[in-house]
């Protein structure tokens, strides 16, 4: 006969095996908890337009490695992939879709253009992962009801609101100098054609008189201007809005120079104020150019502005773009919200992001940016129109923007647009 198993010693074993578990368990947690928190991010890394690219990443990497140096989630660091789309649509979305289903990432940073950026958009609303924004400027984005989503949001500045205070902006010019004729130079894809006839519905609402003399579409990254130019020429424009940005304003300006194109003509640039583009521009038209505030670390004139400029060039050797704050706040809203959670899941993330505020170099509220609850895009950043100069400061006389005006403006907008 066998010896029976005293009660004891069942006690035992199962004291051994629970703490056997509860080792076991600890080192799963352990492990979880070591895995790095991975950030997906694609965007434009070659051509005429790397630095959007380039300088959006570079933003986020200060960020991220002072997260990461502070010990991260829990000792969890945030991994950075990135992907060059090339600016193309179908590889944003392919990438887009790789990065969350094979490479794990629960956070994808889009650092796309306005038309790539549609096409990332439709991959993370059908996901689960927590999308932002960082660079797409494109008011429909976040604007139209129909293409938000509980986990998409937006920490680039907005074409609406540029159109906003630019097209009052620009019409106090033009009634104060008799300007009347105006011509418009846009790329001709999203973007473009959305910002440019906003802009010119708030010169008009402004009050003064437009007559539309020419229209120019080259095609986005179009290396040669010389057809746009000479149909704008020939019409005699005493003043013209320009959408074009990057490595296109700056061929589009040189190219126009040769030709006398802005020797009479006064011109009005929502991406002029960027140190990207003004270190490029071989000779900043004499005739008068006016620019939105892309990003000069003099506005806001405040120390945590230079500051921040400062770091961005002792890390890279190069001056901050508008993209870097666009970039920077979008790892603002992140970490704070990877702070305020203690984990990465996207929905948790979403709820701590959305309605939420960060401290920023270009906050204009105390210093604070506010991630709006309704349409999950920023307000509050800092915005202005001013004249461009061709050495530092590079924009001066700046009319700050009045955020509130701002917003009423938008909301009369949206509802007229049917949106609210």
């Amino acid at each position: 006969m066998s010896n029976p198993i005293s009660r004891r010693a069942l006690l035992r074993a199962g004291v051994a095996s629970g703490a056997a578990a509860i080792v076991l368990n600890g080192r799963s947690r352990a492990f979880a908890d070591s895995r790095p928190i991975k950030v997906g991010m694609t965007s434009i890394f070659s051509g005429r337009v790397a630095q959007m690219g380039i300088s959006s990443k570079n933003a986020l990497l200060l960020q991220f490695e002072a997260f990461n140096a502070a010990g991260g989630l829990g000792g969890r660091k945030i991994e950075l992939i990135d992907r060059d789309s090339k600016g193309k649509p179908e590889e944003a979305a392919r990438l887009t879709r790789e990065l969350i289903e094979s490479e794990g990432c629960e956070i994808i940073l889009c650092a796309e253009a306005s038309g790539s950026s549609f096409a990332a958009h439709e991959v993370a609303r059908a996901s689960n992962v927590l999308c932002i924004h960082i660079i797409s400027e494109t008011t429909q984005l976040t604007a139209d009801p129909k293409l938000r989503a509980w986990n998409v949001f937006r920490t680039s500045r907005q074409a609406l609101h540029d159109s906003i205070v630019g097209g009052n902006f620009a019409a106090r010019i033009a009634k104060q100098d008799g300007l009347t004729r105006w011509a418009t130079i846009s790329a001709d894809y999203a973007y473009g054609r959305e910002a440019t006839p906003e802009f010119m519905s708030f010169v008009r609402a402004g009050g003064a008189k437009v007559d539309l003399v020419a229209e120019a579409w080259p095609k986005l990254f179009q290396p040669d201007y010389t057809e746009n130019i000479t149909r704008l020429l020939q019409a005699q424009p005493q003043a013209m809005f320009c959408g074009l940005w990057g490595g296109d304003l700056i061929a589009f300006i040189d190219q126009g120079n040769l030709f006398g194109l802005f020797d009479k003509v006064k011109v009005f640039s929502i991406h002029m104020a960027d140190y990207t583009t003004l270190s490029a521009v071989k000779n900043v038209p004499k005739s008068g150019v006016y620019s939105s505030n892309r990003y000069v670390s003099t506005f806001p004139d405040t120390a945590e502005n230079v500051a921040w400029a400062e770091t961005y060039v002792r890390r890279f050797g190069t001056r901050p773009t508008n993209w870097s704050w666009e970039a920077d706040t979008g790892a603002r809203f992140l970490i704070e919200a990877l702070r305020k959670t203690g984990n990465s899941q996207p929905k948790a993330l979403a709820e701590a992001i959305r309605g939420a505020q960060v401290l920023s170099p270009v906050g204009m509220r105390d210093g604070r940016i506010l991630m709006e609850a309704n349409d999950q895009t920023i307000v509050d950043y800092a915005l202005g129109w001013g004249r461009v100069i061709p050495n530092q400061p590079y924009l001066v006389d700046i009319q700050a923007a009045d955020w509130p005006e701002v917003l009423r403006t938008e909301a009369e907008w949206k509802k007229g647009k049917g949106f609210i």
